[in-house]
């Protein structure tokens, strides 16, 4: 083992040792080389004659640039063509953590690590797999899920997603929850708290959110070591009244020495930046202090270093433009009541009794999505078939469920939307 991780272990195993076995072997091995090109570049930075780095500079100092894209953004070269750090960029690390208090009033006096920067959301999961995921572990997640689990924890590190029930009653089915992370030996257990849900749109209520901590709090006092994955993607976009709106990080940041929460979150849904692809790693613990937690800042570093270098410079560039521009606020508000009335449409339009013979609504609240369960045996892929090419309506078939995005329909699209989903389960119960 590399003396740097060795010397990142010791940190680990000194402040709580469970959180080096709830490491992946990966996670144990991993380290941020600080000794190595990144160490001898930093030593270098004030030299006079830099001739460390592997980029080019112009004679002035600056990074060396085409015109042709450089007139194309209005933003300091510097902040535009140079990499960006492995950890990300400090300024914006630091932005983010504070949004996260300022977005999770609960958390108030309570110790988190600083975010490391990841390629987005995917990325930040599949980083979660690469630091805690051994081949064959078993990683718990809802029974409504996104489908890119299945590629980046299951392919991607070999981890056996073991399902749990989502919904009973038209409520989270947190007994369910509760069953599966008590069920087996005591050990190492991985689970996925995804809310809002993609694919279904559903946030638990406030009582439904305490329930669902209990039941890690539960696990954990039976002795396991439990990692809970926070993909925090949709966060914030929450219509009804009675709904969570604090992260799970909120309730699980002191919850427990045998739960390492590691929120993954991020800019892209919650900001309108799909392609930029910023997000962030956050992790908390009871009892966590600055020398776990700047050893789990370097391990996800090395990890990030190791997988794709960094992230855009750029992207985080314009983002703490936003994030430090006076009408950031003002610009989110507008853009969350346009998804908030698209919402209300949704609701609205639904609530036509003459769709039921049909098709059923699951519950939703929150997020870009909504699903409805075709009635009558009807098949979900032979309706999006028709809906697509007599219709000219799209949607995302699972089994007999249909996903609605809302989130990219206008309000006057969604009546005609749920009717054209209404004439082709006609048509196709009459065949």
């Amino acid at each position: 083992m590399n003396s740097q991780a060795k010397e990142l272990n010791d940190a680990i195993l000194a402040n709580n040792p469970g959180v080096f076995e709830m490491l992946s072997t990966r996670g144990q091995e991993i380290y941020f080389p600080k000794k190595g090109i990144l160490g001898q570049s930093a030593e270098a930075a004030s030299a006079k004659i830099n001739a460390t780095i592997g980029t080019a500079v112009d004679d002035d100092g600056t990074p060396m640039r085409l015109k042709s894209i450089a007139s194309k953004v209005n933003l300091d070269a510097g902040k535009v063509f140079p990499y960006a750090p492995s950890f990300g960029r400090p300024d914006i690390r630091k932005r983010w953590k504070e949004m996260i208090y300022e977005k999770n009033p609960s958390l108030a006096n309570k110790e988190i690590s600083l975010p490391v920067v990841t390629n987005a959301l995917t990325h930040g999961i599949s980083m979660v797999g690469f630091m805690f995921v051994n081949d064959g572990d078993e990683v718990i997640i809802p029974s409504f899920y996104w489908d890119n689990y299945d590629l980046v924890l299951g392919n991607g590190y070999g981890a056996n997603l073991k399902q749990y029930n989502l919904f009973k009653n038209g409520k989270h089915d947190t007994r369910a929850l509760r069953e599966t992370l008590l069920e087996g030996p005591i050990g190492k257990k991985i689970v996925v708290l995804n809310f809002p849900n993609n694919p279904s749109g559903y946030t638990p209520t406030v009582s439904e959110m305490q329930d669902i901590v209990e039941a890690i709090k539960a696990s954990a006092d039976k002795g396991n070591k439990v990692i809970a994955v926070l993909d925090d993607a949709y966060f914030g976009l929450v219509y009804e009244h009675g709904v969570e709106l604090e992260s799970a990080l909120s309730y699980m940041a002191e919850l427990s020495e045998n739960v390492l929460v590691v929120k993954c979150d991020g800019p892209t849904k919650e900001d309108y930046v799909w392609g930029f692809r910023v997000g962030f790693m956050t992790y908390a613990i009871k009892g966590g202090n600055a020398a776990l937690y700047g050893a789990l800042e370097s391990k996800t570093a090395g990890a990030v270093r190791g997988n794709i270098s960094n992230a855009s410079n750029l992207s985080q560039s314009l983002l703490m433009e936003a994030f430090t521009s006076t009408e950031y606020a003002g610009e989110k508000k507008e853009k969350f009541e346009i998804m908030q009335s698209r919402y209300n449409e949704v609701k609205a339009v639904l609530e036509n009794e003459s769709y039921k013979q049909y098709f059923n609504a699951l519950p939703y609240n929150s997020g870009y999505f909504m699903c409805i369960e075709l009635a009558n045996g009807l098949d979900g892929e032979e309706t999006r078939q028709l809906l697509i090419k007599k219709y000219g309506i799209g949607v995302i078939c699972f089994g007999n469920l249909l996903r609605i995005a809302y989130s990219s329909v206008s309000v006057k699209n969604i009546k005609p939307l749920f009717d054209g989903i209404l004439e082709a389960c006609k048509e196709l119960s009459k065949n």
